[in-house]
């Protein structure tokens, strides 16, 4: 049995294998077995907030149902790395091809729904509101809901909550920050806040994406970004065929630039640079 050495505590590889089992079956990220130190890592903060004096107290407590616990370790496992208007070319195709769209299939209710899935702390919601925002301005009396969710529970009240460093904002043109963010001041100084017009667009909520969806709308379009590729192929699957479900007719799926859908399923059709239209 191996040992991590020079390490506050002892990380034996079953304890590690344990986890990693409770991971993939907790959101469905599927560890390499080469993260074994960013595990340690990240779990050892959460030995250590707890008083206890070993991986093994730790997994103990997990055996036993401890729901908070198994949620902060999932908010210490999952990985929350964005900026506002990340992959831009998706951002120029909602303006420029896909609201038209919608201007033409929505005459009738005029409301274009998007789901933000696994948002993280807000950068990529917050980036399709602007946009949906602007497209409001030239087309009065419609509507735009932006659903954003995430598994990390504290990652979502920062979401919330709207507050930025002024450097994650540098892709943001001085109209858009003129016109969406308000500038701190004093003890805000160097940080932006996100306008109320935006953050009345965009409702947060915690949602697994490998657990059942409690979701009854359909979407005109889901951004799913660098989430998939974390998980395993049969969770990639199931979340991928679960968005076809709750797409609109035609509805767009929006992944990361390193995802793909290539044997994973025939329900969506590639149209653009990582974006896919549900076939119908």
């Amino acid at each position: 049995m191996k040992q991590s050495s020079a390490k506050q505590y002892a990380f034996s590889d079953a304890e590690y294998e344990e986890l990693r089992r409770i991971i993939e079956q907790s959101v469905g990220i599927a560890l390499a077995s080469g993260k074994r130190d960013l595990v340690y890592g990240r779990v050892s903060r959460r030995v250590r907030a707890l008083g206890l004096s070993s991986f093994a107290e730790y997994l103990a407590r997990l055996r036993k149902g401890d729901q908070a616990e198994l949620e902060e370790l999932v908010n210490a496992m999952t990985t929350n790395v964005t900026q506002f208007f990340r992959e831009s070319h998706h951002f120029d195709y909602l303006r420029e091809t896909f609201l038209p769209e919608m201007v033409q299939r929505h005459q009738r209710d005029r409301v274009i729904r998007i789901w933000s899935a696994g948002c993280s702390s807000g950068e990529e919601p917050y980036s399709i509101a602007v946009v949906m925002a602007e497209f409001l301005d030239a087309h009065p009396g419609w509507r735009a809901e932006i659903w954003a969710t995430d598994v990390d529970g504290a990652i979502l009240r920062q979401a919330e909550e709207g507050v930025y460093p002024m450097e994650s904002l540098k892709d943001v043109s001085q109209e858009r920050l003129r016109r969406f963010f308000l500038r701190g001041k004093g003890v805000n100084e160097g940080k932006v806040r996100v306008g109320k017009s935006l953050r009345e667009i965009v409702q947060f909520q915690r949602v697994n994406l490998i657990e059942p969806w409690r979701i009854r709308q359909s979407f005109d379009a889901v951004f799913c970004r660098n989430v998939i590729i974390y998980f395993d192929r049969a969770h990639k699957k199931q979340v991928v065929e679960g968005f076809a479900d709750h797409l609109a007719p035609k509805g767009h799926l929006f992944l990361g630039h390193s995802e793909s859908l290539h044997g994973l399923t025939d329900r969506y059709q590639l149209i653009g640079k990582t974006i896919y239209r549900r076939r119908d």
